[in-house]
């Protein structure tokens, strides 16, 4: 990457052979820019080489390099940004406890912020910003950085940013729909990367096994789709999803349950290999934790494989009985003396969008393949899979509309994502990919 030989601009090539549609964000002259694209298109890179492109064109001035959350920013962004400057070389100092770096060839500082905190931003004058992962960051927070982009001395003033598209929101409204005077876009094309595909050749391909047609439009192709009443259980269908499943005597049950007043909700299924096969569904009203599993019992009543538990992480919490739900379960298997008993409880719950993503690529992935399979009888399930929504214009579930919905096809995520969620992989070691 080569910067301006103007007089005050320090000068440094460090190897950087970017990519078509990063070489055309870094061209963009406009005041703010973006870079677009799906996964594994390079946005990082890109993100980094032109943090650090700043700092030289703007020596010895102060830029901010962004997150969304303060772990993305400390695990992906500043890691990312680090890893360049180790492998070509660039002297630097960091100040862990004030978050930021210097970089001693130009005596420029980049401060790392997260993005939760904008407000913190007020009286910082800034030659520079960029921002990971735009589309999780509020238009507020983008505006604070515009606002500080003021630093009189500066050489080059720019605020720019990277994203996955994540539907009709308000960086695609700002950036590429309602264009904004002053700003600049680069939408980077899948399967560009020749890098990642070098060293990954299935990696898209594993990607449909993972998502559902949808969401791999979104993430792998980059696609904008329209958000708003948008269904939640996309990939949900009627002639494809629904099966009357006989329960199998060798495999065991699981059951999965979202703690929930009224009603209290659950869901009785069995593994498959990659096949999840729920079998039914306990749906009771104003009910407590010991009735839910009088009704398991009765209509489970002697199966000899076992019982794995999982479900909802909340149940952990001890209510002002001094005990838990799970405690309450635990006591209740003691004493009908069935002891073929596990439990497999997170400490925490998922992401929301995580685990609904995982539902939906089940029920059919992008390559097509159907892998979650109910019952006919789960009437309340179906219900949450025809008419459970996001809230008008957000990625909100709605779930106040109909206080019945959401309850059973939580407690299916909690279960789905126990089983068959994402694990480290032994073996596979970290290396960049521009």
């Amino acid at each position: 990457m080569h910067n301006s030989k103007d007089e005050d601009t320090r000068w440094r090539d460090i190897g950087y052979n970017p990519l078509p549609s990063q070489a055309r964000f870094h061209r963009l002259t406009t005041r703010f820019k973006g870079f677009s694209g799906p996964v594994g298109s390079g946005k990082s890179a890109a993100l980094c080489q032109e943090a650090i492109r700043r700092a030289y064109q703007n020596p010895g001035r102060q830029g901010l390099l962004g997150a969304p959350t303060y772990p993305m920013l400390k695990d992906a962004t500043r890691r990312s940004l680090l890893d360049i400057l180790e492998r070509t070389r660039i002297p630097y100092e960091l100040n862990k406890s004030e978050n930021y770096v210097v970089i001693a060839e130009c005596q420029s500082a980049i401060l790392f912020r997260s993005m939760e905190e904008y407000e913190r931003l007020r009286g910082t004058n800034l030659a520079w910003f960029g921002l990971d992962e735009l589309t999780y960051t509020s238009e507020e927070a983008w505006l604070r950085l515009e606002a500080r982009l003021r630093d009189p001395l500066a050489q080059s003033l720019c605020g720019f940013a990277v994203w996955t598209p994540n539907g009709h929101d308000w960086v695609y409204r700002r950036f590429l729909e309602k264009r904004v005077n002053g700003y600049g876009l680069v939408l980077a094309q899948p399967f560009e990367n020749r890098y990642l595909l070098k060293a990954v050749p299935d990696y898209y391909e594993r990607l449909k096994n993972s998502y559902d047609a949808r969401f791999y439009e979104q993430e792998a192709l980059g696609a904008y789709h329209e958000s708003g009443q948008d269904l939640v259980y996309v990939a949900f269908r009627r002639e494809s999803n629904l099966k009357a499943i006989p329960p199998e005597t060798r495999q065991p049950l699981l059951w999965t349950l979202d703690f929930n007043v009224d009603p209290m909700c659950s869901l009785v299924a069995q593994r498959s290999g990659n096949r999840l096969n729920v079998l039914d569904e306990i749906v009771i009203s104003r009910a407590s934790t010991e009735e839910a599993c009088e009704e398991f019992v009765r209509r489970f009543p002697n199966h000899g494989a076992g019982v794995r538990i999982t479900g909802d992480a909340s149940g952990n919490h001890r209510q002002t009985s001094g005990t838990t739900d799970y405690d309450m379960i635990r006591r209740f298997f003691a004493r009908a003396g069935q002891r073929s008993i596990s439990y497999h409880v997170p400490s925490s719950n998922p992401r929301v969008a995580d685990r609904i993503r995982l539902v939906n690529a089940k029920l059919r992935n992008a390559a097509g393949h159907v892998e979650l399979f109910v019952n006919e009888r789960c009437k309340e399930l179906v219900e949450d899979f025809t008419k459970v929504r996001y809230r008008n214009g957000t990625a909100l579930i709605d779930k106040d509309s109909d206080p019945r919905r959401t309850h059973l096809s939580d407690a299916l995520g909690y279960l789905v994502w126990q089983e068959f969620g994402p694990r480290p992989v032994v073996g596979e070691k970290n290396f960049p990919l521009i």
